[in-house]
């Protein structure tokens, strides 16, 4: 119930995109179109007895004041919930609180056949397009493509090994219970994934490992351009069909690969300081979004890599969920994911948060790095994340590489740490061990897979590369690097 001194510190706020004042219920049409508004944002609440300079009045309430107030909030479709509550005032007149509480469940609301929205402190009749919007994410809310059946998939056809390294994952981040069955359909049942014993389309995009020609969308384009523009020469063209962990992994492999690696001294240190041209983590929060938000019930969904000169641009097909704009992922806002099946699974491995904090960690890394903040753009269908960075400059530094003179290579301390140790077949855990470094992932992407890229260091189990058995071996080209370096 509100208080005369709780309403007098809302009035005291002013009209805002959550509150509207109005001096009567002559007012009321009016006032019923400002909480349509609310009801299709954030809610809001509309005061009735107060003056336009905020000076609080109140108004005589009777029995058919309270009649015209419950017919016209009748006039809501589909029913919406509006609280009322009455403040006694002086000269015993009484102000009018009405709160809209919005519901994601049954928006868009139309109030006399109208759709409303809030823009600052205006309401304004919301657009035909923006009102089709919205009513198909409650439909999509409700009859979500990720979660229906998964004609013709079978439990037999999805990538046991990776929804048993989930299992083990999520476990570890301890995000599901270690009691969970080795069964690969009971951990699809926990995770949400399987309906009424089928497959759904979330497990065949998250663990699937055939997808032409029913699963297009499970497409990851990944190509460097020379120069600044598309139309410069392609110098790595690169198409998969993956599902969405492999998708990650190869992205970020991929990057690791091509994207210069500069070494530096910092100061005071005496050992090198490896460094691309964008932080590791950003790159990765971005893929990682890229690929779990896009719009996978359209079979015309892709992520795409696009490296030029001077930047790099992750795409992801697919609009922003409905309450988010590009201007709020600098800031803070909720976290509304478009698939969330499959950001489940996701965060049950750790890779992800729920917070809605993925996209300001990527500006905060950045602005520590000491480059641009990313930028974010939803334009034809598609959302683009943009990185200022010179990936030409230093692009002699990439490690590891042959040196230009001789046959020595630009190894960090960790990489030949790592061809050393393996000169026997080693595990990953084995590999990470000596160097002090907690991450796996970071461990794998930034020391591992550059080494793998360059010929030298190889898989035991190459056509399963993320098996529980895998080991990672020194090619004879890693040997000779080796050398190479002692040599220097």
């Amino acid at each position: 119930m509100t208080t005369l001194a709780a309403l007098q510190t809302l009035i005291a706020q002013g009209e805002s995109e959550t509150l509207e004042l109005k001096r009567s219920t002559a007012e009321l049409k009016r006032a019923g179109e400002t909480l349509c508004a609310f009801l299709n944002g954030e809610g809001g609440k509309v005061l009735i007895g107060v003056a336009p300079d905020g000076k609080l009045v109140g108004q005589d309430v009777a029995d058919i004041t309270l009649r015209d107030i419950a017919a016209m909030l009748g006039r809501f479709e589909p029913p919406a919930r509006v609280e009322m509550s009455r403040v006694a005032v002086e000269n015993g007149r009484q102000a009018i609180v009405l709160e809209a509480v919005p519901s994601k469940q049954f928006a868009p609301f139309v109030f006399e056949s109208k759709p409303y929205k809030r823009v600052g402190s205006t309401t304004t009749v919301m657009s035909q397009d923006e009102y089709a919007r919205l009513l198909l994410d409650r439909n999509h809310s409700r009859h979500r493509w990720e979660n229906q059946p998964a004609a013709g998939v079978r439990l037999e056809d999805l990538d046991r090994e990776e929804i048993l390294l989930t299992r083990a994952t999520a476990i570890e981040q301890r995000r599901l219970s270690a009691g969970t069955s080795m069964d690969v359909g009971d951990i699809l049942d926990r995770l949400g994934l399987r309906i009424d014993g089928q497959v759904t389309h979330a497990a065949q995009m998250l663990y699937g490992t055939t997808f032409l020609p029913d699963y297009p969308q499970a497409l990851l384009k990944l190509g460097r351009f020379r120069g600044t523009r598309i139309t410069g020469d392609i110098l790595d063209n690169k198409q998969e069909y993956l599902h969405a962990f492999a998708m990650v992994r190869e992205a970020i492999a991929w990057l690791d690969r091509t994207l210069p690696l500069s070494a530096r001294f910092p100061k005071g240190a005496i050992n090198r300081e490896d460094r691309l041209p964008v932080p590791a983590e950003a790159l990765r929060e971005i893929v990682i979004n890229a690929v779990i938000h896009r719009d996978v019930s359209n079979q015309s969904s892709y992520v795409a890599i696009a490296v030029f000169d001077d930047r790099i641009e992750i795409h992801s097909i697919g609009d922003f969920p409905t309450g988010i704009r590009a201007e709020l992922l600098t800031q803070e806002h909720r976290s509304i994911p478009r698939n969330p099946l499959i950001a489940g699974a996701f965060h049950r491995t750790g890779a992800i948060e729920v917070w809605g904090r993925g996209t300001n960690r990527v500006v905060d890394a950045c602005r520590a790095y000491g480059i641009a903040d990313p930028t974010f753009i939803e334009a034809s269908g598609a959302v683009t994340v943009t990185f200022k960075a010179d990936v030409v400059a230093g692009a002699g530094d990439l490690v590891p590489k042959r040196h230009q003179v001789g046959t020595k290579w630009a190894l960090s301390p960790h990489q030949v740490q790592v061809l050393t140790l393996a000169k026997l077949p080693r595990a990953l855990a084995e590999l990470m061990g000596p160097s002090g470094r907690s991450d796996r992932t970071k461990f794998r992407d930034q020391v591992v897979a550059p080494l793998l890229g360059a010929g030298l260091l190889e898989m035991t189990i190459p056509h399963k590369p993320r098996s529980s058995k895998q080991q990672y071996r020194t090619t004879d080209a890693g040997r000779v690097a080796l050398a190479s370096v002692r040599d220097a």
